[in-house]
């Protein structure tokens, strides 16, 4: 069975010229492939490429993404001085410690003072930032790898709880039918008894009515359509987990049907075995939708 939980977490680290890349991706429950960043300042660029890897992979799930990117210690860059300005600054300095006594100017205080020193951000070239982003996104693939594995792991392990669940439904499926209440003779005993017992009562009904009456809610009541159109619905549902993919939906829309018919079953019965037979199949049939919602 090749499915996938909506649940996952995986990480990769990797380094490109000294710089060091870093993902953590995640994904939970989710009715379609929504992708969230959380890119460093300088990378929105990547978020397309991001955005069409995450949704070519996966089918549903939401998903967030987080980029570390540290930086290789910048190359040596010769500082620029603004001379012209410093000379103003110093002589300033000068006249201020003569004519009020201030404290004598220092060249790292001098230095430190807006536009005098300057250094220029080492500057990338198209080739460097290409190389980069191709190692970011080779980093983002190998997360997305270990986040499908770990989605795989999990959705092997539903798909063999689901399948138990389909087991249980057609057992308690193949037991209603065959429970005795469900015989001719038992059903003719039961109307009968009942016909009495309102004749019994009040002698002016009339009795041709009755037996009238008492085979249309006979008729009413049989839930062979019910316990057909289950055995149908699991043989549907062991197809789709056998041919595995993104059958999420696929599976939900049985678990809803599954919950009409054992509905209906329940509300037909006019047999106690019976409805007992029916609350146990609604209460399985609730896991199996409730561990569905957890599937791609």
């Amino acid at each position: 069975m090749n499915l996938q939980s909506m649940t996952g977490f995986a990480r990769s680290a990797a380094e490109s010229e000294g710089t060091s890349i870093a993902w953590e991706v995640k994904s939970v429950n989710g009715k379609s492939a929504e992708v969230r960043l959380r890119l460093p300042q300088g990378f929105d660029r990547l978020e397309t490429a991001v955005r069409q890897t995450v949704q070519k992979l996966f089918a549903r799930g939401n998903f967030q993404a987080t980029l570390t990117v540290g930086r290789a210690a910048a190359r040596q860059i010769q500082p620029v001085v603004n001379e012209a300005f410093l000379k103003d600054l110093a002589g300033l300095a000068k006249r201020l410690q003569e004519q009020f006594g201030t404290e004598p100017a220092t060249a790292d205080g001098l230095l430190s003072l807006r536009g005098v020193l300057d250094i220029p951000e080492a500057v990338e070239t198209e080739e460097e930032r290409a190389a980069l982003d191709a190692a970011i996104l080779s980093a983002f693939e190998a997360a997305l790898a270990g986040l499908e594995q770990a989605r795989r792991s999990e959705g092997e392990a539903l798909g063999a709880l689901l399948a138990g669940h389909m087991d249980a439904i057609e057992a308690l499926t193949l037991k209603a039918e065959a429970d005795p209440s469900r015989e001719p003779a038992a059903i003719r005993e039961r109307i009968a008894e009942q016909l009495r017992l309102l004749m019994d009562v009040s002698a002016n009904l009339d009795a041709a009515r009755l037996h009238q009456e008492a085979a249309f809610l006979a008729t009413k009541a049989d839930i062979r359509e019910e316990i057909d159109r289950l055995k149908t619905h699991v043989a549907s549902g062991r197809a789709l987990l056998k041919g595995g993919g993104a059958v999420g939906r696929k599976l939900d829309f049985l678990a809803q049907e599954f919950n009409r018919e054992s509905n209906t079953l329940c509300s037909k019965s006019n047999a106690a075995a019976v409805t007992a037979i029916g609350l146990e199949l609604k209460a399985v049939v609730d896991q199996f939708r409730e561990q569905v919602q957890n599937l791609e």
